[in-house]
């Protein structure tokens, strides 16, 4: 049994990916300064088939469960990385992305930011199937499988912003 650090963030639709940008820019000089290098600010639109493979290396997709997806349902192309008709499951893609990417020093990337999902999942003739219960508002999920903590100090600075959604650190007794 292994342990991670879980975190999510997340930020209102209306953002602007400018100034998401500009946090994560911030959070790039400190990240620094603990050591990682090398690091990237991307600010990525996920328009294109090849682009939407590039999302691939930096999340898996949201998931999204419901009944209607069930059976005969076809979604728009491009818009689904998985789609099961038995189960009703599917992993919705990113159409955009403004994301740090940092390296540790055992060559490991790790990706914080915040990826802007559809509002609804359309078939092939767009209509709508569902709705993905986002809104178009900035969010993401990840873990790191690390007591390191630099990871900590990162995801403080999201906190101390204002968007970190949720947080359990395995590496810590509860208090």
């Amino acid at each position: 049994m292994g342990l991670s650090y879980y975190f999510s963030f997340t930020a209102p639709a209306e953002t602007a990916a400018g100034d998401l940008e500009r946090f994560l820019k911030t959070v790039e000089r400190k990240a620094k300064t603990l050591g990682f290098e090398p690091t990237m600010v991307l600010d990525a639109a996920f328009d294109t088939s090849e682009r939407r493979e590039f999302a691939r290396r930096l999340v898996t997709g949201y998931p999204v469960e419901d009944d209607r997806l069930k059976g005969v349902a076809i979604p728009a192309p491009g818009s689904l990385w998985h789609h099961d008709q038995a189960t009703g499951t599917a992993r919705v893609i990113p159409s955009r992305a403004v994301v740090l990417v940092l390296t540790d020093e055992h060559r490991c990337e790790t990706v914080f930011g915040f990826f802007k999902y559809p509002a609804e999942i359309l078939d092939v003739n767009g209509k709508q199937l569902v709705k993905t219960g986002l809104d178009d508002r900035w969010t993401s999920r990840y873990f790191v499988d690390s007591p390191d903590p630099r990871f900590r100090t990162i995801v403080a600075m999201f906190a101390k912003a204002g968007f970190l959604e949720t947080e359990k650190d395995e590496y810590a007794p509860e208090s």
